[in-house]
């Protein structure tokens, strides 16, 4: 399993994680499957009123999607659709509407925002590190990039878009920003981000989810409006994905710098 899940009836909280440390749990065909899974069924489980997500090991949250799954997935030839498995593997995306809360340690990048773009709000650890590889790698960053404007200043968002591996955005300037909510000790960012999910779990269920509902209706239709370009922009935009792949394969000749 690629997914990993406790829950504590007491509590009322579910930890979730993300668990593929070797390939610093980026997403794989057989994981974003189990993560529509696992919000479908949420919905119909009354013992979990709160949920925290992570990635497991030091080095990343998550690295978005596996390039082998990127390479598996047929492409329509049409402009107008892509076919892209990470659009459902956020609760929202499942109409599920439970609180997310996630817990960063290490990188968090590409296509991770699809999850961190659908939690009420994150938890770093001081490691963590967040930016988007797509324009390094002649892609078009556009369901990303329309999460992240919605999460930070735009200015800040387009910024990490449009700079790809050059740079990376600290714990410490993510939260400057309003991206992160807190940034705790190191190796506290699990336990601070599931103190708040008891407190949630602890409040009416109608409640939180009400509220929950009504703070994502207030970008809804902005979000909604915005993600109906992207698949044209994707289409259009990307390099071919053997262009791609070489790409990625110099990735390393460069440098990065974090800020």
């Amino acid at each position: 399993m690629t997914l990993r899940t406790t829950t504590d009836k007491s509590t009322g909280v579910a930890l979730l994680t993300l668990d593929r440390p070797e390939k610093l749990n980026a997403i794989d065909l057989p994981m974003a499957e189990q993560l529509t899974s696992y919000w479908q069924e949420l919905r119909y489980d009354d013992s979990v009123r709160a949920v925290v997500v992570t990635g497991a090991g030091e080095r990343a949250f998550c690295t978005g999607l596996d390039r082998d799954a990127a390479g598996a997935v047929p492409q329509p030839n049409s402009p107008y659709t892509i076919e892209d498995p990470l659009l459902r593997i956020g609760p929202k995306s499942n109409d599920c509407w439970k609180p997310l809360i996630a817990a960063v340690n290490g990188m968090a990048c590409g296509g991770a925002f699809y999850l961190l773009g659908e939690s009420e709000f994150l938890v770093a650890d001081p490691s963590a590190t967040f930016f988007d590889p797509h324009t390094t790698y002649g892609m078009v960053s556009a369901f990303e990039s329309i999460l992240m404007a919605q999460r930070m200043p735009y200015g800040e968002a387009v910024r990490m878009a449009l700079l790809g591996t050059a740079e990376r955005m600290s714990a410490r300037r993510a939260h400057e920003v309003g991206l992160v909510s807190e940034v705790t000790e190191p190796g506290g960012a699990v336990a601070a981000a599931v103190r708040c999910a008891e407190v949630i779990a602890g409040h009416s269920p109608e409640a939180v989810e009400g509220t929950v509902r009504a703070c994502w209706a207030a970008r809804e239709a902005t979000r909604a409006h915005a993600l109906a370009y992207a698949p044209h922009l994707i289409t259009l935009g990307n390099q071919p994905q053997a262009r791609q792949g070489e790409l990625f394969a110099a990735r390393r000749k460069g440098g990065h710098r974090t800020r």
